[in-house]
C-alpha cells in the first residue's frame, strides 16, 4: 500500500498491486486494473519509487539484531 495525494490535496492509500499503468500528462494519471482512474500530485517517478520501497519492505524478512551472533545453537556443541 502506498500513500498518495489526490489533486484536491486529500490523502489516499493505494493498493499498488492494482496499478495497470501510469500516464504522464500535466497530471500523473494512474489507471487501475478495474478501470478506475486516479489523478495524483506525485510524479510518476515518485509513485514508482514508493511502490518499489513498499515491495522491498514487505519482501525483506525482518531482521533480529544479534541473531547471527557467536552464540552456539543449542544441541550443536559436541557431547563428550
Amino acid at each position: 500500500m502506498v500513500r498518495l495525494t489526490r489533486l484536491n490535496h486529500t490523502s489516499v492509500v493505494l493498493n499498488s498491486d492494482l496499478i495497470e499503468h501510469i500516464d504522464i500528462t500535466p497530471d500523473t494519471v494512474i489507471t487501475l486494473t478495474n478501470g478506475q482512474i486516479l489523478r495524483v500530485l506525485e510524479t510518476a517517478e515518485e509513485v514508482i519509487q514508493r511502490v518499489v520501497e513498499y515491495r522491498r519492505r514487505i519482501s525483506d524478512p525482518p531482521t533480529i539484531s544479534g541473531l547471527l551472533a557467536a552464540e552456539p545453537v543449542y544441541g550443536s556443541e559436541s557431547q563428550e
